[in-house]
């Protein structure tokens, strides 16, 4: 299926897209406005752009239905701080219950029951239940659309950052585990950073690797190995150098591969195609 966004209404598209690009983090944002006005609103349009200087960018798209602007993007262009505020497991109940429309002026953290604790370098307060907030100044907001489900970019440069110890490994780097995030995915969908949720993948070498094109065709279009599988072999520098004797058929040894790959065994799966025969 082949899709032209000019053949959607923005509320017919917003479907597809929201459920292919995912998962995505979730910026839970409180800002204040001229009057000393705290709003606090999550947005999955968001996501760490910059590392120097810090930046990150949420986007508080216009509403589809009738084109209004939220309260977040409204707070921002009369005050130019913010505090983006991680969400976790335990909070994403009460994070979904802060999303609803409250008339301006409504304090979500009541709401929502959360608890607003005073930051050290900008105005809004930020999330207390929140494993990690970014006290931020908004660097820039970029209006993408006039219409309606148009997004503004607010760009916002990282000045403090918290974290709970909590969520601390021994280290002191942030435990995936300790922290429990969660994401989101398309309509009600969520998502839950765990062990049965996380799998490592090495990075390549640091000297140029070999590629796909330059493994050997017999491993190349293998039917047992997966692409992931010839991902791992083509990462190598070289193609290690093996002489010895015809072991295997080609199809117990990329089965043999298979498996050692995933014991992110390389050099043994090498070891093993390369002690098969061609056919």
């Amino acid at each position: 299926m082949t899709l032209d966004p000019k053949d959607f209404a923005p509320n017919k598209f917003v479907g597809y897209l929201q459920s292919a690009v995912v998962p995505r983090p979730i910026a839970f944002v409180s800002t204040i406005d001229k009057e000393g006005n705290v709003n606090l609103s999550p947005f999955s349009f968001f996501n760490v752009f910059s590392i120097n200087p810090p930046i990150l960018i949420f986007s508080p798209s216009r509403r589809v239905r009738d084109n209004s602007t939220k309260h977040t993007l409204e707070n921002v262009r009369e005050i130019d701080e913010v505090v983006v505020n991680m969400v976790n497991y335990a909070m994403v109940e009460q994070t979904s219950l802060a999303s609803v429309e409250f008339p301006k002026g409504v304090n979500e953290f009541e709401k929502a029951g959360f608890t607003a604790i005073a930051s050290e370098k900008v105005r809004p307060p930020r999330v207390k239940e929140s494993p990690v907030s970014f006290e931020c100044k908004v660097k820039n907001v970029i209006s993408l659309g006039d219409q309606g489900g148009a997004g503004n970019l607010v760009v916002c440069e990282v000045i403090l950052m918290h974290i709970q110890e909590e969520v601390l490994d021994q280290e002191g780097s942030i435990d995936p585990l300790k922290l429990d995030a969660v994401a989101r995915m398309g309509g009600d969908y969520y998502c839950r950073v765990n062990q049965q949720s996380m799998f490592t993948v090495p990075k390549p070498a640091t000297a140029i690797s070999i590629g796909f094109d330059q493994l050997p065709p017999k491993i190349r279009d293998s039917k047992l190995l997966t692409g992931n599988d010839l991902g791992r072999l083509a990462s190598v520098v070289s193609i290690p150098k093996f002489e010895g004797p015809i072991l295997y058929t080609k199809e117990e040894a990329h089965l043999m591969a298979h498996q050692l790959i995933k014991q992110h065994k390389i050099e043994e799966a090498w070891r093993v195609l390369l002690q098969a025969s061609d056919s």
